[in-house]
């Protein structure tokens, strides 16, 4: 082979390898998440509080703070995703997951799906309400950023639809929603601070001051929901306990109990320990019992017959409990407003996350 025909060859042959490895890095780039996330680390680092708690089918653990993003934990490290990464709002509501595995976070400022290391978000803000519920469909649903409504997600678009709202004899009370729970027949319950709504597939119905039967000086200000195994609904208040439906039956469940102050203006203000008078999150575990978060004195177990009042530590600054967890392997954790997670051991708490 002549000195041309060799210098030709050559010249082909980097050619061809230097065409491959290009088809290569295009196609890992390809690959690639289309999201990064802001940072890793080995301990939770959320401080401002922990408002959601959910572990996905695959085991990994997600956590939503009260102020920055959310935090996902598979085992070994936690990445966070914040408002700089895609999120659409840094207050996390809600966590769920999809039939199709894709994690659903609902936030202050609207609602985002998490697929394949990327971010597409719903604004939840209303710009066709629907007043008719029974034209929409779908399992997916969010709080609403207008007060006065909810989001439900129907495979393609978030619908806003209208609470059927009587007029609101407390002005400083609004229908901003703060709970969603569904019982075992697969009704909706949606918990706002000035009532209740209930949706069966078929008509909404409210249950508000008159409804639940509260006294004159009582301040429905509703801050949780829970339909449970047995078909009772919780209903968890900043000011006056907890408030239980059980068929036709409506009771105030702290004031049975005795666990309201005797000085308490049943508005809001601080309560001593002892007493279930602010109940942000409720749970139910695997073995029914009933479990409260309280904002002033810690976690309440009801086993159907008595009430435990247990203290999650006394290292934390503030006590209140912002949300209750049952995981898969059926640990309890409770998320705190000073940040941090817990699992309760049977009798104590120890710091989980």
């Amino acid at each position: 082979m002549n000195k041309s025909v060799r210098l030709i060859f050559l010249v082909l042959i980097l050619t061809l390898n230097l065409s491959c490895s290009e088809r290569i890095s295009t196609r890992k780039e390809a690959n690639k998440p289309g999201l990064v996330a802001t940072s890793k680390t080995d301990t939770l680092k959320f401080t401002s509080g922990i408002r959601a708690i959910f572990q996905d089918r695959e085991g990994n653990y997600w956590f939503g703070s009260h102020e920055e993003g959310v935090s996902v934990y598979n085992g070994i490290s936690f990445e966070y995703f914040t408002t700089h990464d895609g999120l659409p709002g840094n207050q996390i509501r809600s966590i769920q997951e999809d039939n199709n595995d894709k994690i659903w976070i609902g936030t202050s400022n609207g609602a985002s799906v998490y697929d394949k290391g990327t971010f597409t978000n719903y604004s939840t803000k209303a710009n066709e309400p629907k007043y008719d519920w029974n034209k929409t469909i779908g399992d997916l649903w969010f709080y609403a950023v207008e007060e006065g409504g909810i989001n439900r997600f129907d495979g393609n678009n978030m619908n806003y639809l209208i609470f059927p709202k009587p007029k609101n004899e407390t002005p400083d009370n609004s229908y901003g929603v703060t709970g969603i729970s569904k019982d075992k027949d697969g009704n909706v319950w949606i918990a706002t601070y000035a009532a209740l709504f209930n949706y069966d597939g078929k008509m909404v119905t409210i249950f508000d001051h008159k409804t639940l039967k509260l006294k004159d000086n009582e301040l429905l200000h509703i801050r949780s929901v829970l339909a449970d195994s047995k078909g009772r609904i919780w209903i968890g208040n900043n000011g006056i306990g907890v408030l239980l439906m059980e068929g036709n039956s409506i009771i105030n469940f702290s004031e049975k109990y005795n666990l309201i102050h005797p000085a308490s203006t049943r508005r809001g203000d601080k309560s001593p320990r002892g007493t279930l008078e602010h109940v942000f999150a409720i749970e139910e575990d695997s073995e029914g019992n009933i479990w409260f978060g309280d904002r002033d004195s810690g976690a309440w177990k009801y086993d159907g017959k008595k009430l435990t009042n247990y203290s999650i530590s006394e290292k934390l600054s503030n006590p209140m409990i912002w949300s209750i967890y049952e995981d898969q392997d059926k640990n309890l954790l409770f998320g705190m407003a000073a940040g941090g997670v817990y699992k309760f051991n049977g009798k104590t708490f120890v710091k989980q996350f």
